[in-house]
């Protein structure tokens, strides 16, 4: 049997690539019990996977287990399993955490008689479902290779060593998450300037293997469905940077910026999660003119409140 904690966008596409091969699956995920979890609880009667009360009920029975949650519940969540998981089952951490906070998972795993492995997801999962590309490091990375393989993933050996596997996938948001942040901040600033077509004019003579109009609606779309979640992952990034002894200047302006557009998300400014309409513009000035209009009132806000 396998365990996901963890049943979000993630979770629910492992769940059903996984159930689709005919293995059993078993799920929680803390939102399970509140409204939240309505949309949870249908997927998981949909795809014929049982849901659990707590992680340790989860983990119980499985063979293998996998952790997908927001980044700074990597270690809480291994915490939580701790007390069901059966000795020599493997856990998986999928979770974008720093190196630091996956050696801390992985002595409370070990310590419960479970092997854990490093995971490191190396770009966006939907396209690619359960064949996304995925680092594995620890110990025990060798020993699980071929069962993932088995199970349709597309696992590869990075390190022995714990650690070197998130580095790789931290290091590397610096650069994707930044980016992300960048176009959003570039783009819509343009736009408030009306020079936004002579900047995308530029960047296409400057980096011409990459359709910036199309890769704009990209980044807008995933930083407004899934700022809260980047801006977590983003702050783990700032921590692997710590850890290097650098100070993250850039990944801790790219987190505020990425929970800044989750606020507006939260606040409905995008329309209501949920709908069609939410976050599937295919032309990124139509969530920027959101924003502009939005910052625009908050100025008169500010300048009626000093006033």
């Amino acid at each position: 049997m396998i365990a996901l904690i963890g049943y979000g966008e993630v979770g629910k596409i492992l769940a059903e690539d996984l159930r689709a091969r005919g293995e059993a699956v078993t799920a929680f995920d803390l939102k399970l019990g509140g409204e939240s979890g309505n949309a949870m609880r249908a997927h998981a009667a949909q795809h014929g996977v049982a849901l659990a009360a707590s992680p340790a009920d989860a983990v119980r029975e499985a063979e293998l287990i996998v952790s997908a949650v927001t980044a700074s519940q990597a270690v809480p969540v291994a915490q939580a399993c701790a007390g069901g998981i059966a000795r020599g089952a493997f856990f998986l951490d999928f979770n974008s955490a720093s190196p630091g906070a996956k050696c801390r998972a992985a002595q409370i795993v070990n310590a419960s008689g479970g092997r854990y492995v490093e995971g490191a997801v190396m770009t966006s999962v939907p396209p690619y479902r359960i064949q996304v590309p995925l680092l594995l490091g620890g110990p025990d990375a060798a020993a699980l290779e071929p069962v993932l393989a088995g199970l349709g993933f597309a696992p590869k050996v990075a390190s022995d060593r714990l650690g070197v596997a998130s580095a790789t996938k931290m290091c590397r948001s610096v650069m994707i998450k930044g980016l992300e942040a960048m176009v959003i901040e570039s783009f819509t600033a343009a736009r408030h300037y009306g020079v936004e077509d002579a900047v995308i004019a530029s960047l296409r003579e400057t980096f011409p293997a990459i359709d910036w109009e199309k890769q704009a609606a990209y980044f807008f779309q995933r930083v407004i469905e899934h700022g809260r979640r980047r801006s977590e992952e983003v702050r783990e990034v700032a921590q692997t940077v710590r850890e290097a002894g650098l100070e993250p200047w850039s990944a801790a302006g790219t987190a505020e910026r990425q929970a800044w557009v989750a606020d507006l998300a939260d606040a409905g400014l995008f329309g209501a999660r949920g709908t069609t309409d939410f976050a599937r513009s295919a032309d990124w000035r139509k969530e920027a003119d959101r924003i502009l209009a939005n910052a625009g009132a908050d100025r008169i806000l500010k300048r009626d409140e000093q006033s």
